[in-house]
């Protein structure tokens, strides 16, 4: 006589929630973790390109309040003097295989060498994708790891005018080795990824109304354990429906609102990278994630600025000698250009209360403004460009610090130890013997 009972397969692909409701939950806000009371740290990593004009750029002493002078292109960033780090002698030790174009992007937030691949930069051994995870997407994984700082994504990659392409150049984001994630550069697409599954609610109440008829079904089949283990089940089915009829009543962030029709072109660059910036801080005020990357174009950008009056693309000016003084302004007003749209974010962040918390949500938020070369004609990995804006990991800020040309390996350790990830290493452990730089 065949047994009316389930085998545990079957049981599984008839009652198990995981198979049939779990997708689609997982890409939905209203499916909240519950209150915490845990104080709520986020990272933004920006990426600007081709080095930077260093007489413009980086104080002249190391000091802090009054004792430190921002210079032309840090001039923006004024009002958040205060609030500010600059890690002066900071480089790049990352050698191997590639050009320093390849090798700074692909190890700036790596700390590892590139593999041996088959894209050929300028005249050096041609490289392939990074070896190793970068630390945001480390951060990333570690608060995934925990309950309290759990969140809908982990992380979220945005950029502006990324060429269409994927290579070395174009990457800086790697979930593992060899594993390059691709930033979002067209902010309808982003706001898709955010706000286009809400439609998606119906579908899995539907779902759940279909799984609970399943599991009244089955449930005079099963064993006393199963009908146990069922009863779990249910009352979890239960527990989703209230918190979908709860959550459409209940909204505690509203979707943003996008300019319609903006091109996806270089000509729109400004335009494009302040809606990139605003759905990033919706992001963060609905708490979707907790570790964000930004990226202005990409390693060789080639953008050109003519908002700015500049026809040249902004890779060529850079190669440029010091002695050519209208490429050197040109180069001056692009890198001001992107120390204004830090201040635009990080004043955005400023005026916004953080929400369930104390403060502002930059009281919260650690912005680190970086670059892929330290200079652009010399193609230098020394003194690489590190900016750090905000708050929310402890570091005493309002100063300018020279460092003296120590491994940008252990910047990555202090940021990791700044979210409470002790690791010992990150990247390249030959150039972390000295620990997370001390920065509190």
């Amino acid at each position: 006589m065949k047994s009316h009972y389930l085998s545990r397969r079957e049981f599984a692909q008839r009652t198990g929630i995981g198979l049939a409701a779990m997708p689609f939950l997982m890409n939905l806000t209203s499916i909240a973790r519950g209150s915490e009371a845990a104080t709520r740290q986020r990272l933004i990593i920006v990426f600007s390109p081709n080095g930077v004009i260093p007489p413009a750029f980086w104080p002249d002493e190391p000091g802090e309040g009054d004792a430190f002078q921002l210079k032309r292109i840090m001039a923006p960033l004024a009002p958040f003097k205060d609030r500010l780090l600059t890690l002066h002698g900071v480089n790049d030790r990352i050698r191997g295989d590639g050009d320093n174009h390849m090798r700074g992007i692909g190890c700036l937030l790596t700390g590892v060498e590139l593999y041996p691949g088959n894209i050929q930069g300028g005249s050096d051994t041609p490289a392939g994708w990074a070896s190793g995870i970068s630390i945001d997407q480390e951060i990333k994984n570690y608060l995934q790891s925990q309950p309290h700082s759990q969140t809908r994504f982990g992380s979220l990659e945005f950029g502006v005018g990324v060429p269409n392409r994927a290579d070395t150049w174009t990457r800086m984001v790697y979930s593992g080795a060899n594993k390059p994630v691709a930033p979002i550069d067209d902010p309808y697409a982003m706001f898709n990824k955010l706000y286009g599954q809400r439609s998606d609610e119906e579908s899995v109440k539907s779902i759940l109304d279909e799984l609970q008829i399943d599991l009244d079904r089955i449930k005079a089949r099963v064993s006393d354990a199963d009908r146990k283990l069922l009863d779990e089940h249910a009352a979890l089915v239960r527990d989703l429906e209230r918190q979908l009829n709860s959550s459409s009543t209940t909204q505690v962030h509203a979707v943003p609102q996008l300019d319609p029709n903006v091109e996806d072109n270089n000509d729109n660059i400004p335009q494009l990278t302040r809606m990139q910036m605003d759905l990033m801080l919706h992001a963060m005020m609905a708490d979707f994630a907790r570790v964000f990357t930004f990226q202005f174009t990409n390693s060789v950008g080639q953008a050109k600025m003519r908002w700015l009056g500049i026809e040249e693309d902004h890779h060529g000016l850079s190669h440029e000698p010091d002695t050519n003084e209208e490429a050197v302004e040109k180069l001056t007003k692009i890198n001001v250009w992107y120390s204004e749209q830090i201040a635009y974010l990080a004043q955005r962040l400023a005026d916004t209360r953080e929400p369930g918390g104390e403060g502002s949500m930059l009281d919260h938020t650690t912005i680190v403004w970086t670059n892929e070369l330290g200079k652009g004609n010399s193609h230098t990995l020394d003194n690489i460009p590190f900016v750090v804006l905000g708050g929310g990991l402890g570091w005493r800020t309002g100063r300018a610090l020279q460092l003296g040309g120590v491994s940008h390996n252990r910047l990555l350790l202090s940021l990791a130890h700044g979210f409470g990830h002790h690791i010992t290493t990150f990247g390249n452990p030959d150039h972390c013997g000295d620990g997370p730089l001390i920065l509190t």
